[in-house]
């Protein structure tokens, strides 16, 4: 007789989860295989836990304590969670948030924040554990979290003070802050930032809102047959299915050349992977990102062209309608073929650079709210006014019905310049009337914004036996994907770039900017200086090895002065900081064993007869609150905190007065938060508002002034448009410069041991935040040169994965070590220049050449992996 056996029964995945969040009891029922990330956002409303990129565990931003473990809560199931205690940054306990937010602050250890929450959380576990831990300890604890603004240094320092902090159970004596230029203010709001209660714009929710999903393309080059929405329809909580045909206005965006599609329609081609063909809202995320799942469409598969040869090619299939080159941008100055052919020694040689993901720890999002026949859209772009123009001309309405806020974003870096979330938004909370929030998954931000330009830099560089540069001619072509962005003027600055810090007296260069269906490449911090500066750094070193010359002495002799030309024939007149910067890093350079040298020189404003222009106001509120507008993005770099201390220069204010709001409505009409101008153009405008605010101050005093408000305003105007004749004037293709030497050094495992790097700001506003920004873009731009590259396969990204870029972790990071140099430019406020890019222009040159000097290779292709 066989023996019995009880039937097996399913078992019940529906349950009642018992635990606790910051010692309340808690209940939540389901299956459990839904994020503890997601249950605290939506559920329960903790907006201190971020989602940077959710579900890929590769960020740290949402790292809670569970069960006395630090825990990435995107990756954590909720029956993990069941009979244990959560616990959030809320439930610390006051005086470790007081810790953080004061250690976070007064080391300017954090920028954008976003990342910051997840930092001390981890952080505060640690501590717990090992009180006094050692820097390396430090360092390591934080190998689960990506920072992309600061370089981790200034990170480590801000922990190891709150440690200080948490073992003597009270804050140290607050020190008196008079905000004035040069101070070292801690960061405008960052406190909040610090403790996670500074909302995103993901955090934020409106009444009766809706969610959006976009649904993208499966194929990079596809006709586009046919579109079903039927199921998506049918779903559950699905309100609407937007195809192309309901965008009222102008369907195709960009800020210089509209040809980026909101939606492809029926009967066109995809550009690249990340083209939206349709947009799903329903009243949650989760319903419209599976209703766009279920959004069917027919393709005509074309193959793609993925490559700049097979672009440029007769019989070439055209991507655009004006053919497939993009741009071409020239810099011409006395005879280079000529020269070349009287130097004593030539160097000629290919470079290559990479795509790069920006890998902002902040994916895209957007709340568009419809409000008394206006809307207003709640973003984190880098260009409100540009939005704001552009969602009219979409919307087919008036720029007045439309009030674009900002709302401060997690990172930038160029990658938020075009239209990508707000566009979306608007057009569902408008076509429906009620508030729709967009959010970009990771995945999906990898797929769609557009990336830093994979160069090809054809380098001839010729020198005198007296090691004097004669003459460059150099011929580069960017693959700039599938639409224009800001293509062409990337090409334009690398072309403008191409000599770097040194004076070249013949130069012949021709950049071209060409369509792909690869993602469209724009800005990106550097835009076109670091690819060139890499090729001509490395060009110099080898000139150097043919002639016997000393590296640094070649630099020296060959370093732009007062008087000299750049590339484009602008005579500099001012404020030239390159021997300056070299003189600081001389010792160090020769001192070590292996060690690489390059400068820099990145410009500030847009130019090239284009306007940069800043309005500012300064409304009085109160008898003790003054509120600063202006048009520009604060995204980590410091912005608002340098109007807070440029008002208190001018008027003498303590900064607990003051705060700041960047939105339309205002009418302080500001460019796109690009090319390291707003210190100048926020600064002087503000100095200029504050003539009359300081004198009725004086005069009046601040309470009889309150309903006044203060308007300033500067402008540049007068550089030249390339390839146009200055009338007799002298070329001037940008208003200013900033200036900069760097030095890699390479330690006996080969390895980067150390980047110095010495900086002309022309006047250091704050050193917390100077300092903050070289720091962090030298790990950005170490990464560049060694580790970071977004692949791309037959027109789609290798990967969406964030952990897949590159980016650089704490441990990973080398000794950074800024010096700062103060040679005044003559328009900026107090002398000041622009250095949120200059700090990342040289550093892949220094880097190659710190190799070369490790092991005699020479590297002409980035990454650098080898």
């Amino acid at each position: 007789m066989g023996q019995a056996h009880r039937a097996v029964q399913p078992k019940d995945r529906t349950g009642l989860m018992k635990f606790k969040l910051n010692g309340v009891e808690k209940e939540a029922a389901g299956t459990g295989e839904g994020s503890l990330l997601s249950w605290l956002r939506d559920e329960e409303g903790v907006l201190s836990v971020k989602d940077g990129c959710s579900p890929q565990a590769a960020c740290g931003c949402c790292t809670v304590e569970l069960g006395g473990k630090a825990v990435l809560s995107c990756a954590t199931p909720m029956r993990l969670v069941s009979g244990k205690e959560v616990v959030t940054i809320e439930g610390m306990g006051k005086l470790a948030q007081d810790a953080f937010a004061e250690a976070f602050s007064r080391r300017g250890g954090a920028q954008c924040g976003f990342c910051i929450p997840g930092i001390v959380m981890r952080a505060w576990n640690f501590l717990k554990r090992r009180p006094e831990p050692s820097r390396k300890d430090v360092e390591q604890s934080l190998n689960q979290h990506l920072c992309r603004c600061t370089g981790y240094k200034k990170i480590i320092d801000a922990i190891e003070e709150a440690g200080k902090t948490l073992r003597a159970g009270k804050l140290p004596a607050a020190s008196p802050e008079t905000g004035r230029v040069g101070m070292r203010l801690p960061k405008y709001d960052i406190k909040a930032a610090v403790l996670g209660r500074r909302p995103y714009v993901a955090d934020m929710k409106a009444p009766g809102m809706l969610h959006a999903a976009p649904r993208l393309c499966d194929h990079p080059r596809a006709k586009v047959l046919k579109i079903d929405a039927s199921a998506a329809l049918a779903l559950p909580g699905v309100s609407r299915v937007f195809l192309a045909g309901d965008v009222p206005g102008r369907r195709l965006q960009g800020s210089i050349v509209q040809d980026w599609p909101v939606l492809v329609a029926v009967g066109e081609t995809t550009g690249y992977a990340g083209d939206v063909l349709a947009l799903v809202v329903a009243d949650t995320r989760a319903k419209a990102q599976e209703a766009a799942r279920a959004v069917q469409v027919e393709y005509e598969i074309l193959k793609p062209i993925v490559d700049v040869p097979s672009a440029l090619a007769p019989g070439a299939p055209k991507l655009q309608p004006n053919g497939n080159v993009l741009s071409v941008s020239r810099v011409k100055k006395g005879d280079a073929d000529k020269a070349l052919s009287e130097c004593d020694y030539v160097h000629e040689a290919v470079y290559q650079t990479q795509w790069v993901e920006h890998a902002y720890l902040e994916p895209e999002a957007a709340l568009a709210l419809p409000q008394d026949g206006r809307l207003i859209v709640y973003t984190q772009s880098q260009g409100i006014y540009e939005d704001r123009k552009q969602l009219a001309a979409m919307l087919d309405i008036p720029e007045n019905l439309i009030d674009v806020v900002l709302v401060p974003n997690g990172g930038g870096f160029g990658g938020k310049e075009d239209m990508l979330a707000q566009s979306q938004a608007a057009l569902a909370a408008r076509l429906l009337g009620r508030p729709v929030k967009l959010e970009l998954t990771r995945s999906e931000s990898i797929r769609m914004h557009s990336k830093r330009h994979p160069l090809r830099l054809e380098y001839k560089l010729g020198c005198g036996k007296d090691g004097r540069l004669k003459a460059l001619r150099a011929r580069i072509y960017g693959d700039s994907g599938a639409y224009a962005s800001v293509g062409m003027k990337v090409l334009e600055r690398a072309a403008g770039h191409s000599t770097g810090g040194y004076f070249v007296p013949h130069v012949d260069v021709e950049a071209t900017a060409v369509y792909t269906n690869n993602v469209p490449c724009g800005a990106m911090r550097g835009f076109g200086a670091n690819q060139a500066t890499f090729a001509m750094e490395c060009a110099v070193d080898e000139l150097c090895a043919m002639g016997g010359f000393e590296r640094w002495q070649f630099r020296w002799d060959n370093a732009l002065t007062d008087g000299l030309t750049t590339a484009t024939g602008q005579v500099l007149t001012g404020g030239v900081g390159v021997r300056a910067a070299l003189s600081a890093v001389k010792d160090r350079f020769q001192a070590a064993r292996y060690a690489g040298i390059a400068c820099g020189i990145k410009n500030t404003g847009v130019g090239n007869g284009m306007p940069d222009f800043s309005e500012v106001e300064i409304e009085v509120l109160a008898a003790d609150r003054v509120e600063i507008h202006h048009g520009w993005t604060e995204m980590g770099q410091g912005v608002d905190t340098m109007a807070v201390q440029v008002v208190c220069q001018e008027t003498g204010l303590p900064p607990s007065f003051l705060s700041v709001r960047t939105r339309t409505s205002d009418a302080t009409p500001a460019g796109m938060t690009t090319a390291s101008r707003a210190t100048s153009l926020v600064g002087n405008a503000l100095i200029d508002a504050c003539k009359t605010f300081q004198s009725d101050l004086k005069r009046e005093g601040l309470a009889a002034l309150v309903g006044r408000r203060y308007r300033g305003r500067w402008a540049c105007d007068w550089t030249t448009k390339p390839g146009r004749d200055a009338h007799g004037k002298p070329v001037c293709t940008h208003y200013s410069y900033s200036y900069a030497a760097q030095v890699a050094i390479v330690g006996d495992d080969g390895e980067v041991a150390e980047l110095i790097a010495a900086h002309d700001a022309g006047k250091v506003m704050n050193p917390t935040l100077f300092e903050g920004q070289i720091e962090g873009s030298l790990h950005m731009g170490l990464g560049y040169a060694i580790s970071e590259e977004l692949v791309m396969e037959n027109g789609r990204p290798k990967s969406t994965k964030l952990r897949d870029c590159g980016v650089l972790r704490a441990k990973q990071t080398p000794k950074l070590t800024v010096i700062a140099v103060e040679i005044p430019d003559p328009l900026g406020p107090y002398g000041a220049k622009g250095v949120g890019e200059i700090g990342l222009v040289p550093t892949a040159g220094a880097v190659a050449n710190a190799y070369w000097a490790f092991d005699g290779r020479r590297r002409r292709i980035l990454p650098m992996k080898d």
